[in-house]
């Protein structure tokens, strides 16, 4: 175990740290952000994420969809989150050249996001939801610790431009909006059918369908959220 006694840990960033556990006892927290997959917080004696989880809810009732295990609202979900990205994507036009490439405090740029995100179809959807086994898009963009990236399709070498990387998301988002126009609730309730041997994600055997559309989901609506964030930091 890792201890810290008496440190100044000010301006200090964590990023990518397993925290489970953790204990900070005495400590001084203003203006900190917490960003991340939290969940049976305390803070001073109080449990906070039924808390943080409601007022998410209340600001982005999209979250309240995609956690249901009903096609139609599934697809609301699907259709809601899409016109959020395209509202982005208007805006991210319309600012100066160069800021879909543009990072900002270390955070993937636009590009990398949308990237990340088409790598996120092909591993929890075409492969967990569908049972595909084809090569992964290879300007898909997948987290480092993602081992094999090569092996499964990935080009860690790609640069595309956004209207690239958007025509693929188009693609995507097609083929998405298909399969959610006609699965049943039995189908989500099923086991996925991820493919034998490896490749990403190496933990979705077992976990039924509907979770790893979730993922989807849930990473569509997390990533747009760090896209904003980061555009009105450029602006700013």
């Amino acid at each position: 175990m890792v201890s810290f006694e008496d440190q100044d840990m000010t301006d200090a960033e964590f990023r990518e740290c397993d925290l489970t556990r953790a204990r900070l006892i005495g400590v001084v927290m203003q203006d900190a952000v917490i960003d991340g997959l939290v969940g049976n917080l305390v803070v001073n004696g109080v449990e906070v994420m039924s808390y943080v989880e409601a007022e998410l809810d209340r600001r982005y009732p999209v979250r309240i969809l995609m956690r249901s295990e009903e096609p139609a609202d599934l697809r609301k979900a699907h259709r809601q989150l899409q016109d959020a990205w395209a509202g982005t994507v208007e805006r991210l036009r319309a600012m100066p050249a160069g800021s879909e490439h543009r990072r900002s405090a270390g955070e993937w740029s636009a590009v990398e996001t949308l990237r990340h995100l088409v790598f996120v179809h092909d591993s929890w959807f075409r492969r967990c939801c569908l049972g595909s086994t084809q090569p992964f898009t290879g300007i898909g963009l997948a987290s480092g610790f993602v081992p094999d990236q090569e092996e499964q399709g990935l080009d860690r070498a790609a640069a595309p431009g956004l209207d690239e990387v958007l025509a693929v998301r188009e693609e995507q988002s097609a083929e998405l909006e298909r399969w959610l126009a006609t699965v049943t609730v039995g189908e989500l309730s099923a086991a996925a059918p991820v493919p034998a041997g490896p490749g990403w994600p190496p933990y979705a055997e077992g976990k039924p369908v509907v979770e790893c559309l979730r993922v989807v989901l849930n990473e569509n609506w997390a990533h747009h959220g760090f896209c904003v964030r980061d555009l009105n930091s450029q602006q700013n």
